[in-house]
C-alpha cells in the first residue's frame, strides 16, 4: 500500500468532526507549502516578466484612428494648420 492508500483508509475511519479538523489541517499545510514556494522564488522572476512586458509594449506602434466623418477631418486639418498635433 502507498502512503496515499494508508491515509485514505485512516480518513474513512474518522468521524465527521475529526474529518473537519483533518480537512482544516490539510488546508493549512497546502497554504504553508504555497507560501514557502513563493518565498523561495526570487522576485527577480517577477521583475524580469514585467520588464519583458514593458519592452514589448514600448515597441508597439500606435496609429491614430481614421476620422469617421468629414467634420472630424476638417477639424483635424484646422488643428494641424495651427501647429497642433493630435
Amino acid at each position: 500500500m502507498t502512503i496515499r492508500d494508508i491515509t485514505i483508509a485512516k480518513l474513512q475511519q474518522l468521524s465527521e468532526p475529526l474529518l473537519q479538523k483533518v480537512s482544516d489541517f490539510i488546508d493549512f499545510v497546502i497554504h504553508k507549502h504555497q507560501a514557502e514556494i513563493s518565498d523561495s522564488q526570487p522576485h527577480e522572476t517577477l521583475v524580469k516578466s514585467w520588464s519583458q512586458w514593458f519592452e514589448v509594449v514600448e515597441h508597439l506602434e500606435v496609429t491614430p484612428p481614421e476620422p469617421a466623418s468629414n467634420y472630424q477631418q476638417l477639424l483635424l486639418n484646422k488643428y494641424r494648420q495651427q501647429g497642433l498635433e493630435l
